[in-house]
């Protein structure tokens, strides 16, 4: 870690785009789920403790050395309904709501063939 005035830095100190999902507990509020370092690229896995996300809500990225931050879940909603589809398999149960929030309408719409 940086140090700025002997305070260490929690900002990244390497070039690397992060990805932090809020999730919903229901009754036990909201919060920012930790993933180890090497676990916060665009794949959407169980949490550090195994278990699955229980609501996720928003995906933000955010790259310290290039200055940026973004609300990046229209984007992985998306990658994730493109992945299911290309899998022929349905969307996991707890990932609806995020896809719903983020792109709507999730049937698959077929080309007419002319």
């Amino acid at each position: 870690m940086r140090r700025t005035g002997g305070i260490p830095s929690i900002v990244p100190s390497i070039d690397q785009t992060v990805y932090l999902i809020a999730d919903d507990f229901g009754p036990i509020g909201r919060a920012w789920r930790e993933a180890d370092l090497e676990a916060t690229d665009l794949e959407v896995h169980p949490g550090p403790d195994g278990r699955e996300y229980a609501d996720p809500i928003r995906v933000i990225g955010f790259n310290t050395a290039e200055r940026w931050s973004e609300d990046v879940s229209e984007d992985v909603a998306r990658e994730i309904q493109r992945r299911c589809d290309l899998q022929q398999t349905e969307v996991p149960a707890r990932l609806l709501g995020f896809i719903d929030r983020h792109i709507g309408d999730r049937r698959q719409l077929s080309l007419r063939l002319v």
